[in-house]
């Protein structure tokens, strides 16, 4: 069990993302694709917000991670590009959380 820290810790934010990139990483019958990528959704996001706070650099409570990004460059540095991938899985935030009803 990780050590715990204050919300604003951004220790605490990083074992929060590793926590759901450890579940973004499980197999096993019955879990849906889907909900393991919001795992990884909310392990990137996480861990992109815990830059924000180390940084001391306020950031909006999304979890487009596109924009979370594209703010994180405008204010310290140019990210490399597999780090901008990670824009991908924006859509398994909400699109993908709920059983979709047909159109």
């Amino acid at each position: 069990m990780p050590e715990r820290y204050p919300p604003d810790d951004p220790r605490e934010w990083m074992n929060r993302a590793r926590s759901n990139l450890a579940m973004a990483r499980m197999k096993a019958e019955g879990i849906y694709l889907e909900d393991l990528c919001f795992s990884a959704q909310q392990a990137a996001e996480k861990a992109i917000k815990a830059v924000f706070i180390k940084m001391q650099i306020e950031f909006p409570y999304t979890h487009n991670i596109a924009q979370l990004l594209t703010l994180l460059e405008r204010a310290w540095q140019r990210l490399p590009e597999f780090v901008r991938g990670a824009e991908l899985l924006t859509r398994y935030a909400v699109l993908d959380r709920y059983p979709r009803m047909s159109p």
